[in-house]
Formats: C-alpha cells, sequence, structure tokens
C-alpha cells in the first residue's frame, strides 16, 4: 500500500515538474522605451492548430521603432484549454513599447 501511494506521489510530482509554460520573448530595435504595454490574445483551436484570431502586431507597435513581443499561455490561457479540453487554446501576446 505505501509503496503504491509512493509511486503515485512521485508520478504527479513528475507531471508538475515537466509542465512548462510556452513563453517566446523578441526585442526589436533597442527594446521597450516608453513603458507601455498593450495586451491581446491569439485564439486558436484542437491544440493549437487551426488558427482562429490573431493579435495584429503593426496596430499593437503603433509605428514604434523599439519594442519587445512577449507570446505565452498565461494560467488563465491554460485553465480555459483543460476546461474544454484543447478544443479551445488561447495564447497571450503582450507588446512593450
Amino acid at each position: 500500500m505505501k509503496k503504491s501511494i509512493l509511486k503515485v506521489a512521485f508520478l504527479l510530482a513528475v507531471c508538475f515538474v515537466m509542465t512548462s509554460c510556452y513563453t517566446y520573448t523578441a526585442t526589436v530595435g533597442r527594446g521597450p522605451q516608453s513603458g507601455i504595454t498593450v495586451q491581446k490574445q491569439n485564439i486558436y483551436l484542437i491544440y493549437g492548430l487551426a488558427p482562429v484570431s490573431m493579435a495584429n502586431i503593426k496596430d499593437m507597435t503603433a509605428g514604434a521603432k523599439d519594442y519587445e513581443i512577449t507570446v505565452t499561455h498565461t494560467f488563465i490561457d491554460g485553465l480555459l484549454m483543460a476546461i474544454t479540453g484543447g478544443i479551445f487554446s488561447p495564447t497571450t501576446v503582450i507588446v512593450k513599447r
């Protein structure tokens, strides 16, 4: 009994440690200069296979030459994906100018 509980606990610990949040950051020019942050969501279906709506980076930067783009899965994005079983898969796009 103790060995099976230990195995389950170990398996759960490995599952939590092996998961990660996908984050990608790109810096354009000298990076953010004014401190303005704009945040929008990309929406995908079926674990990201079919894009539904994408954030327009040109609109988010408002013509700035120096900025930073971060694409990430937030906790809320992961929660929504878990609740829908991967059918609805959002990602968050953050642009810092």
